[in-house]
């Protein structure tokens, strides 16, 4: 990956932010209040990629399509709005990666599954918003990821041809997305991952363990 990109995108949960301990404490709290103990977050890590349907399967053991799936769903996603920004930061090694990016004059931005509704107030609570060039979240476009869409407008919206842009995340969806629309992808292995997934198999252009090793790989240092 030697020629220098144009723009950075990344996905937000997992890759430029850790959200498990909120994601976790709302599924959490739904336990609780059923009179269940707490799982360790370890437990839900994995599985935040997956949003609501994830953390539902692990705190319930209910996936879609069960009965009373919709309404847990719907429990959860009322309790998650309302603890946003409790716990969840930026990763502490991706804040400087992000302050080369911008030093270099190259502009990077957000594209995500998580619903605006979500992703605004976060984006804003760690500040972000005013530094990435572009945010798009999972219901900006009629289609999300894995469709190549959300990543197509993000790079309409910094006014970058696609073949000039990395993408950066850390769930299978994210190496598909990019590729549809042919993006160079990185994943980004200090990410949530999914269970057992093997993400040699992903079909990313490189996996890269650690934030740091960012700028050499896609040729900005």
């Amino acid at each position: 990956m030697t020629h220098r990109p144009l723009a950075v995108l990344f996905d937000l949960d997992g890759t430029l932010i850790d959200s498990a301990p909120d994601l976790a404490g709302s599924a959490n709290d739904m336990r609780i209040a059923r009179g269940m103990a707490p799982l360790p977050q370890a437990h839900f890590r994995p599985m935040v990629g997956a949003g609501a349907r994830g953390m539902i399967g692990v705190a319930m053991g209910i996936a879609p399509g069960d009965a009373g799936f919709d309404a847990l769903r719907d429990e959860f996603l009322e309790i998650y709005a309302r603890r946003l920004l409790n716990e969840t930061r930026v990763f502490d090694a991706v804040e400087p990666v992000l302050r080369e990016i911008e030093a270099l004059r190259v502009p990077w931005g957000i594209v995500t599954n998580k619903a605006q509704r979500y992703t605004t107030p976060v984006v804003e609570g760690l500040g972000l918003h005013r530094r990435a060039a572009v945010v798009v979240s999972g219901d900006t476009t009629a289609h999300a990821k894995p469709h190549p869409e959300p990543l197509l407008e993000a790079a309409r919206r910094i006014g970058v041809d696609p073949h000039a842009c990395i993408y950066v995340g850390d769930d299978f969806r994210d190496v598909q997305a990019g590729r549809a629309a042919g993006m160079k992808t990185v994943v980004a292995a200090w990410g949530y991952l999914g269970k057992d997934d093997a993400v040699s198999t992903w079909g990313a252009d490189i996996v890269i363990d650690a934030p740091h090793q960012l700028l050499k790989t896609i040729g900005l240092a």
